[in-house]
This record gives structure tokens, sequence and C-alpha cells, in this order.
């Protein structure tokens, strides 16, 4: 035999020499969440190793993950029933916990690039992304709040906002108001094919942020569709998006690849918790093995062609390229 593939896997050298695919700590966005209060570090039981943290417990933790290398964080707040309404008003209130505590991140850690969420569900007592009418999200009538949270964070010193809602026309509605207001520089990770997926479930567990009436499938995309991404990323692109997203990515690394190949902007792609707690799931049981799991898994986000990939491995995997 003249070609034997083998000859490039004989060695450990030789095969990193052929290595197609890297993946680095500087590719990786760690989405946390924050509680209002202090002293607080609250275990997700869903989500074994991650947790809720207040401010203070919250800069440590960004504090040892910036020495392993992470220097990209997305903070999610978990409101309390008791500060929702069906307008979610406390998104855009200068002094709720959440925008302070994103200032004093900033303060702190200036460096860091710092993410945010654009999406009512978490204010909503609806627990919708939208703005409820009648058992129906509105779409138009949504764009006005998720413009006002988005300045506000903004304002707080967010570098990158994240809308996560699906609402049509958003992308462009919120970069016309940032840009007004003399936010040219704030970007946008649209979450551009954003899936009714299964895989959320222990995201909402952390936030308490499940819809309190049916589901989000008429602004989530149905998980049998390809195409639709593409005329989902083509208006984002047009509306002044600076990244795109794929949202859940294992079952989707197709759209990542779809989305790469078609579009010159960057690839994101969110590492969901469901996919995170299905792999510590297994790992607990003995099953399989919990380092070259994550592995695998984040490389194959970046294979499909995501540039940026959000994880709640991203500590662990820092940990183990030190």
């Amino acid at each position: 035999m003249l070609r034997r593939p083998r000859r490039n896997r004989k060695s450990e050298a030789v095969r990193n020499l052929v290595e197609e695919t890297s993946l680095s700590v500087k590719d990786l966005i760690f989405p946390m969440f924050l509680v209002d209060g202090v002293k607080k570090t609250i275990a997700i039981d869903s989500m074994p190793g991650i947790n809720r943290y207040s401010l203070d417990t919250l800069l440590g933790e960004i504090e040892s993950c910036m020495k392993l290398g992470i220097h990209a964080f997305d903070v999610f707040p978990a409101y309390p029933d008791s500060m929702k309404n069906a307008t979610a008003t406390e998104s855009y209130n200068p002094e709720t916990f959440y925008l302070k505590a994103l200032r004093e991140i900033k303060k702190q850690f200036p460096e860091a690039c710092l993410m945010s969420d654009v999406a009512m569900d978490p204010y909503s007592s609806d627990g919708h992304d939208g703005l409820v009418k009648n058992g129906k999200i509105l779409n138009d009538e949504t764009l006005e709040i998720l413009a006002r949270m988005s300045l506000a964070q903004a304002d707080a010193g967010v570098d990158i906002l994240g809308p996560s809602d699906m609402m049509d026309g958003r992308v462009g509605y919120i970069r016309e108001l940032l840009d007004e207001n003399g936010f040219v520089d704030t970007s946008i990770m649209s979450y551009t094919a954003k899936y009714a997926s299964a895989f959320y479930g222990p995201f909402r567990d952390a936030l308490d942020s499940a819809p309190k009436f049916g589901d989000k499938k008429t602004y989530q995309m149905n998980p049998a569709n390809a195409q639709e991404a593409l005329i989902e990323a083509d208006l984002d692109a047009e509306e002044g998006a600076d990244f795109l997203m794929v949202k859940p990515a294992l079952s989707y690394l197709d759209i990542i690849k779809l989305l790469k190949d078609n579009y010159s902007l960057p690839i994101a792609a969110y590492n969901v918790s469901g996919e995170y707690s299905m792999i510590k799931a297994s790992a607990q049981k003995g099953w399989i093995d919990n380092d070259r799991a994550m592995m695998e898994t984040l490389l194959s986000m970046k294979r499909a062609g995501a540039k940026v990939i959000l994880t709640y491995f991203a500590k662990e995997y820092a940990s183990l390229s030190k």
C-alpha cells in the first residue's frame, strides 16, 4: 500500500503536527449566574459544579477565572418573583442589583469582556421572552422594552449585548437606539438560530425563568429547520449584528457549519445547560470520562465552525489546559 493514513497517527508528536482543529481558552465565554444579596454561593442541583453567586462571591470567582486565562463572561441575573412584572420594568431600573453588579464587575475588571443577555424572561411574571397579551407574544411592542434594557446594560459597561428573545427586528431596533445614544462600540451577539429545545431545562432551573403558560415555539425555531436559520442570519447581519450565535450547539453542529459557510461574521455556539448536565450526570455515574467528553464536545463545535463558544465547562477546560 502506497497510502497509509495511520502513518500520521503513529505518535502524539506526529498527531499534533497534523491536528486540524485547535481549541483555546481564548475562544470561550463563561456564563455565570447572579443573585441579590451578600456571601451567597448557591449550588444548582441540575448543573453540578455550577453555582449562583451574589456579587461579592461572583467577583472572587471572576478573579480566579481571570488567573486561568478566561477573560469573557456572560452574567445572567436570577430575580425573585416579587421583582417581576408583566412589562419587565426591573430590567432597566438603574438601581436594580443586576445593573449595579455589571458596573462593579467592569470597575473591578476593566480588561474583562463582559456580556449580558437581552430578553424579558428573567424579569417577566409571565416567564416569556416577549410581552404577553391575551395569551399571545407581541413582537413589535416587545422591541421597545428590549431596547430600553439594552441601553441600560450598555450604560452599565457591557461590551457585548446578547439579544436572546428571537423577536423579529430586534437587532436593528437595538442597534439604532445604541448608536443614537453614543454606544457605537457596544457589540451585539445575536442569538440568530435559537431553537425551541429540550436542552434548556437546567438553565431555567438556575434562573427560575420557565414560562408560566404554553411554550416558546412561536418565537424560537423549529428543530426540524435548517434553511430558516439562513433567513434569520440574513436579517441579523443586515441589521448590524457583530456575531451570529447558534443555540444549542451539539444537536445543531450542521447549523453552525451552515452559518460559517455563508457569513463572514464570527459564529458563536452556546453549549447549553442540558448539554453540560448530560455529561456531568453520566460522568457521576461512571459511564463516561468527564474530561474526554468535555474536550470532544467543545472540539466538535470548533470543528463545525464556531469561533466563540459559550460553555459552563470554561473553567474546567482552562484548569486542564494550564
